[in-house]
């Protein structure tokens, strides 16, 4: 039986400096791994570090078989074992994470079992991603599970390509089954945040159009004059107000309304399309305005108002438009409104710990 010792190139000197210190008991425990070679260990370390070794130990006879992987894992495991620090772990984890993940797990080895995840979830290509797959599900490594997943809907194409996806589509469907149904799903919960954002943003862009109308006919824009003059024609000149922040929307609610006024089109058959869009502006404005004292200067607010009261039904998709435009105005205010100085200093002064 061929006898493997503590490494070279200067890796793992917890280990080394176990065997070579004076003061050191000698080894009273001999790891044996499948291809016939003995690590000789402590037993003292192996049960401190492990508790299935530990009761492996208590068996009579002062050999442990570690099998199933090669020699240099297990020596890397051991000295894993060993050592107090992470001197060498990029170099283990290069040639043996995935061998360091299903010894950590099967001989519960927490702290080993964590790094050896996250080595080899950071060192995942999309060849190896079936390989991982069967480790992760095999060794309960869920960050690795989902790394799979993610570099999967990233890039299947090369995926499918792999021999170890081939092996799994041949040799284990069900696992097969599991993997796709993932990636479905996570797919459609991907499709379904980019509907809500897009949707939020219509919120948000209703919720602005909204401010801007109180903020045209309450205040008076300060960009420009809405209406035609006494001439005729639309004038350029600068209100009183103050400085519009909000030009592209102010100026679009201003060209529907120089068009609104004066369009015949819009009490006609099939009405226009422009009209149509700045009375239903109008509209909402009335069932988000929160000016219940009849002072609003918007036009025709408080007879819309009245008119919605007294219907008796509501359409359900425009009482959730409604509802929609005013949580995004309420979340609009929170994230315009000025923090103290106190949580602001406290905010700061927490993320320079981090």
């Amino acid at each position: 039986m061929a006898r493997i010792g503590g490494g070279g190139g200067g890796e793992f000197n917890g280990y080394r400096r176990w065997h070579e210190a004076d003061s050191v008991p000698p080894c009273d425990v001999q790891i044996v791994t499948s291809d016939g070679q003995s690590i000789p260990a402590h037993s003292c370390v192996l049960a401190s570090a492990s508790a299935v070794l530990e009761r492996m130990l208590e068996r009579p006879g002062r050999a442990i078989q570690i099998l199933g992987v090669p020699s240099d894992a297990v020596l890397a495991f051991v000295q894993f074992l060993y050592s107090s620090t992470r001197e060498g772990e990029e170099e283990a984890m290069e040639r043996h994470g995935v061998q360091l993940l299903a010894l950590a797990h099967k001989y519960r080895v927490g702290w080993l079992k964590r790094a050896s995840e996250a080595g080899v979830a950071a060192r995942l290509t999309p060849e190896r991603v079936a390989d991982a797959l069967k480790i992760a599900k095999l060794c309960d490594a869920p960050r690795l599970f989902h790394r799979c997943l993610r570099l999967a809907a990233k890039d299947f194409s090369a995926v499918q390509t792999s021999d170890g996806w081939r092996f799994v589509r041949r040799h284990d469907p069900a696992l097969e089954l599991e993997f796709l149904q993932l990636l479905q799903d996570a797919q459609q919960r991907k499709t379904k945040w980019k509907r809500d954002r897009a949707a939020q943003e219509v919120y948000q862009q209703l919720s602005e159009a909204m401010d801007c109308l109180q903020h045209i006919f309450t205040e008076g824009c300060g960009c420009a004059y809405v209406g035609p003059t006494a001439g005729g024609d639309h004038a350029s000149r600068r209100s009183k107000g103050p400085p519009c922040t909000r030009f592209a929307t102010c100026e679009g609610l201003r060209r529907l309304m120089r068009h609104f006024a004066p369009c015949a089109k819009k009490l006609a058959p099939g009405g226009c399309l422009h009209c149509k869009r700045m009375w239903q502006l109008l509209r909402l404005h009335a069932a988000v305005c929160d000016r219940s004292d009849q002072s609003c200067k918007v036009p025709l607010c408080n007879q819309l108002r009245a008119r919605m009261q007294m219907e008796e039904k509501v359409d359900k998709t425009w009482r959730l438009l409604v509802k929609k435009v005013k949580i995004a105005r309420v979340m609009s205010s929170l994230a315009n409104t000025k923090m103290p100085d106190i949580v602001v200093k406290s905010r700061s002064k927490y993320r320079g710990r981090r």
